[in-house]
């Protein structure tokens, strides 16, 4: 085979979109191939033939380089590469891979480009590619942002087939025959005479085949995994117990952990007195980590015992002590002082909006922790100067990063083992509880050491959703909205977590717009302008981030105007819209849930939401009841365009999971403080929905987008404003801030 189009196995090209987009960020550079991580470990007899590919005599293994918190990530992508090696799931294993520069997820940054997603024009497109450049030399391999499938769509589909080029070029050295006049099937490379050869009888000649670049890929007519539901590869594992989550690693001569930090985050401590805490059972250790201690001992529950009996003085925080503190904090940002920008500005809002008959509107979200059901955990294990840990993380190569500086060595030294995640949202793209593990486990003694967060802790020192407020001002005339003025006012989170891993990002917060300066609402006169409140808590990704609490904002307001108005609201935004497969979701919302307005029948309403986020035109509808015991909801439709449908049954249970995770945010969750520390500790008094309060759920998928997006995140954003617009219709009770319990009662 010649070498031209061709690269060597020891590296792999990222596909042609990704190198496009380096053209203005030095091209040639950019074009450098990571090398293949995986050859580092690979056996003698072992085909490693890109790094998302090995094969040797015992089976076939995909790499699946993405976090796997319950949103079926490893199975889809698994698929991408299954489709086009011809194998089946079935004959597969997936391991989540090592942290490595080669997984860098491209697609992550492309959210922040200044265009909104309905644009798909040259100069939109370009720009999105261009992000390529920076993930890729920041070594993002990060799980979020809803980016996973449309980061690997075109990656892991060129990996599977090029492994599969190189197998056929295998059998025909091996059969002496011409490469064209095979084919192949279910994990076997087929000659003209019937002959099959399974791809792990050509793991060894396969190991010397070259990898073409550049392999034709299926046309969607031809696939015969994707596109269709499949079972997942992990749902063995998980319903049988074996799945191996961090807080179930267990090694040989482990040592047990937990920290206690300073509840009032960001402040050191005063002193402590471990005295009686060095006497109780299985106590190995107490160490102080200046803004808390840390206690090593023999099991977990000795440590957590410990812990609480150390008698620790606190030093006072550096924010407001008190929620109404935050709060006022955020009401006076809205000035030029912490303006970042106008993301939209279209029309003459302030000629529109002069005169009277302007509606004045405000809304509020607060912080929210993300309450993931495994607590904050790793293991780590420092010996020979060599560091190992273990961890479900969203950020293998941070955490890398991080252990090795907490540890004092190279990263080089430092290997990172990704397990399942028991809930991530956004909490473990974090590296807080990677750097506590590696500090304690430099008291270990050459021991690896598991430290595990409380419930309580883990739900004091989270990265939060940040506290915000939506004002907005919107004019109506001759039944129609003719101007509207968005001004939202948040910490932002996207800088504060960057800044965190130690990434300093240029430019506005596009967070604390996300959601609302985008919506594809043909309004004349349309502006949105954020203001950048100055950090106080720690502030994070939590599920749809900026969307979670702008579309509250943007689609109850929207609700208001259809009052106003006198119109239906699916009506008014169908009337609006300037996106055509948003105009298709909403029309499909209508279809399946019989919409026929929000009031149906005395005592029940239901609301609408339509919200883009993530590049995903989602709209969701829900019922709720006047009961004795409160509001019941009782029924809700979501509709979503996802471009390309790999697995129906997959997304259909993300947006599932969305919808009910916004809707629990809505109804009850609020973190507060008080002397500086957050009131809530655990799920007594940071709630959740429950079984018996979810409501029954249609969901319907489209695909009249002309490219593919991912949907973690975009079943969340029109939760809440589809709540608070059924409850309206039901009781007339316009609900403009969350949670909604601490104005009604819900059954």
């Amino acid at each position: 085979m010649s070498r031209i189009g061709k690269i060597a196995r020891r590296t792999f090209l990222f596909g042609s979109v990704a190198v496009a987009g380096g053209v203005a960020f030095g091209y040639y550079k950019y074009r450098q191939p990571y090398e293949n991580p995986l050859l580092a470990d690979a056996k003698a007899g072992e085909a490693v033939l890109t790094p998302y590919v090995k094969i040797d005599a015992d089976g076939i293994t995909i790499i699946t380089p993405r976090a796997e918190m319950g949103q079926g990530i490893h199975s889809t992508l698994a698929a991408l590469v299954a489709e086009e090696l011809d194998v089946g799931l079935d004959q597969i294993n997936v391991e989540h891979g090592p942290e490595a520069s080669a997984y860098f997820n491209g697609a992550m940054l492309s959210e922040g480009v200044p265009y909104p997603t309905t644009d798909q024009g040259f100069m939109a497109r370009n720009m999105r590619a261009m992000m390529h450049v920076p993930s890729k030399f920041l070594a993002l391999q990060v799980t979020g942002g809803s980016s996973s499938i449309p980061d690997g769509y075109e990656k892991m589909r060129t990996a599977g087939a090029a492994a599969r080029l190189a197998l056929v070029d295998a059998a025909a050295r091996k059969l002496g025959v011409d490469a064209k006049s095979l084919k192949t099937e279910a994990g076997s490379v087929i000659a003209p005479d019937g002959t099959k050869i399974a791809y792990t009888d050509l793991a060894a000649e396969a190991a010397n085949s070259e990898v073409p670049s550049d392999p034709p890929l299926k046309h969607p007519q031809e696939w015969k995994i994707l596109g269709k539901t499949m079972n997942r590869v992990d749902m063995v594992s998980k319903v049988t117990g074996t799945a191996e989550f961090g807080i179930d690693v267990r090694l040989p001569e482990m040592l047990y952990a937990t920290v206690r930090m300073n509840p009032r985050m960001g402040a050191p401590m005063a002193s402590f007195d471990a005295a009686e805490a060095n006497k109780m059972p299985g106590v190995k250790k107490i160490l102080d980590l200046g803004d808390g201690i840390a206690v090593l001992a023999t099991n977990t529950w000795y440590a957590l015992q410990a812990a609480r009996a150390v008698d620790i003085k606190w030093r006072e925080a550096p924010y407001p002590a008190t929620t109404e503190g935050h709060w006022k904090a955020v009401e006076t940002a809205f000035t030029d002082e912490y303006k970042q920008g106008v993301n939209r500005d279209d029309g003459d809002v302030d000629a529109a909006l002069a005169g009277d008959d302007v509606l004045e509107l405000e809304y509020r979200a607060p912080y929210l922790a993300h309450a993931t059901m495994e607590p904050m955990n790793a293991v780590a294990w420092l010996r020979d100067g060599k560091l190992d840990i273990w961890a479900g993380t969203q950020s293998p190569t941070f955490a890398r990063q991080f252990g090795a500086e907490a540890a004092g060595i190279d990263e080089d030294a430092v290997t990172v083992h990704t397990t399942y995640l028991g809930g991530g949202f956004g909490r473990r793209a974090e590296i807080d509880f990677i750097q506590l593990a590696t500090r304690v486990a430099l008291a270990g003694d050459g021991k690896p050491v598991k430290t595990t967060w409380s419930r309580e802790e883990d739900t004091a020192h989270d990265t939060y959703r940040p506290l915000a407020i939506g004002r907005i001002r919107a004019k109506v005339e001759d039944g129609a909205p003719t101007a509207l003025d968005i001004k939202l006012a948040s910490p932002g989170p996207t800088k504060s977590s960057m800044g965190r891993a130690g990434i300093s990002l240029p430019g506005p917060d596009g967070a604390i717009v996300q959601a609302a300066w985008d919506q594809p609402y043909g309004i004349a006169n349309y502006r949105t302008t954020g203001y950048r409140v100055p950090e106080l808590l720690p502030i994070g990704f939590w599920r749809s981030v900026g969307a979670s609490q702008n579309a509250f904002f943007h689609e109850s307001a929207m609700d208001e105007i259809a009052v106003a108005a006198g119109k239906d609201p699916i009506e008014m935004r169908l009337s609006l819209m300037t996106h055509e497969p948003s105009r298709k979701v909403l029309e499909t919302l209508a279809k399946i849930s019989y919409w026929s307005g929000g009031n149906v029948g005395e005592g029940r309403g239901r609301g609408v939401a339509f919200s883009i986020s993530f590049g995903v035109p989602t709209a969701e509808l829900v019922e709720v009841a006047v009961t004795d015991a409160g509001i019941k909801i009782t029924d809700a439709f979501i509709v979503a365009d996802v471009g390309v449908a790999l697995d129906p049954r997959n997304i259909e249970a993300q947006l599932f999971s969305g919808l009910n995770f916004g809707l629990s945010a809505a109804m009850m969750s609020e973190i507060t403080l008080t002397g500086g520390a957050v009131d809530q500790s655990n799920f007594h008094d940071y709630d959740a929905m429950r079984l018996y309060q979810a409501p029954r759920v249609t969901v319907e998928v489209l695909q009249n987008m002309d490219h593919i997006r991912g949907v973690g995140e975009p079943g969340t954003p029109p939760a809440a404003p589809a709540l608070a617009n059924a409850i309206f219709a039901a009781t007339g009770k316009r609900l403009r801030e969350m949670p909604f319990s601490k104005h009604i009662d819900f059954a």
